[in-house]
């Protein structure tokens, strides 16, 4: 599976009756789809994922594969605490259509999640379910960190095809280059003030938050790179910051979806107990959309 692209990791829009909204869904695909990106996930964290129920879960995932075309990747957050749920979650989205699933680390009993139990779960899971695995590391919502040699065991799964790194460490990319085994394992960046620097220690694409408001700057930024455009690239690399850090630190999944309302996307509100973002937040998410207004 070439991996190698911009993902964004959706937003899941609701309806004034805080249902999800599957026509509003294909819409925003459809739109990000042709500003180039490789692929969508759909579930992450920006999705709302811990805030659906399975049905809704399925929805959003039968929504968008309406909408992405054979030739691009659909790939569904399906992590989950136990084993068993996390496989069941990750047949349901493969038997929905999807090409990839994206698995976080079980957190809530934080001091027995060892290497070795991060190892059995995640083997479990690869020998149980037909489409590939892509690991998730989120240390800042888990508390938890894989470990490069976790990755390099998991890398040698044939059904475990990448991960997700979800911080602005350099190292922490470059280790998880250097530790898998084969071609076959993809490093993705999954923060977007890191992106440049971790296309240079081997990262091949990324998922990205500011991809779902800045798609074309993202594929631009991805694209001078892989044509040795290092000024250019890095000046995208500038220009994308503000927008990241709003919608991912600074205002979060409120902050992410009055962004994608004021750039022609459905955001619509947030499921509670999330808040919507307030007018001070909006005028700062709207100076941070400055720098790349040509891209917008």
């Amino acid at each position: 599976m070439n991996l190698a692209g911009i993902f964004p990791p959706i937003a899941t829009p609701f309806d004034d009756r805080d249902v999800v909204n599957p026509a509003a869904i294909r819409t925003n695909v459809a739109r990000w789809l042709d500003a180039g990106v490789r692929g969508i996930v759909a579930l992450g964290s920006n999705g709302e994922a811990p805030l659906l129920d399975e049905g809704e879960a399925d929805a959003v995932i039968a929504a968008a594969r309406e909408s992405v075309p054979p030739d691009r990747i659909l790939i569904a957050g399906t992590g989950r605490e136990s084993t068993r749920a996390t496989i069941d979650a990750s047949r349901r989205a493969a038997a929905l259509g999807v090409d990839a699933v994206l698995v976080r680390t079980p957190s809530y009993f934080k001091s027995r999640m060892t290497p070795d139990a991060f190892v059995a779960h995640y083997t479990a899971l690869a020998d149980a379910v037909d489409v590939p695995i892509l690991l998730y590391n989120y240390p800042a919502v888990t508390g938890l960190t894989l470990t490069a040699e976790t990755v390099a065991r998991l890398s040698a799964h044939p059904n475990i095809v990448g991960i997700k790194e979800t911080s602005t460490d350099a190292a922490q990319l470059a280790a998880y280059v250097d530790a898998s085994r084969g071609e076959q394992f993809t490093v993705l960046a999954g923060s977007a003030p890191a992106f440049y620097a971790g296309l240079c220690v081997g990262a091949s694409g990324a998922i990205l938050a500011a991809a779902c408001v800045a798609p074309r700057a993202c594929v631009a930024l991805l694209d001078a790179f892989q044509r040795g455009a290092h000024h250019e690239a890095r000046e995208l690399q500038r220009r994308l910051v503000p927008i990241a850090h709003a919608v991912t630190t600074g205002f979060g999944v409120p902050g992410l979806k009055a962004a994608l309302d004021r750039t022609g996307f459905i955001g619509g509100s947030p499921r509670a107990p999330l808040q919507p973002a307030t007018r001070d937040a909006i005028a700062a998410l709207e100076s941070a959309l400055v720098p790349i207004r040509e891209f917008l």
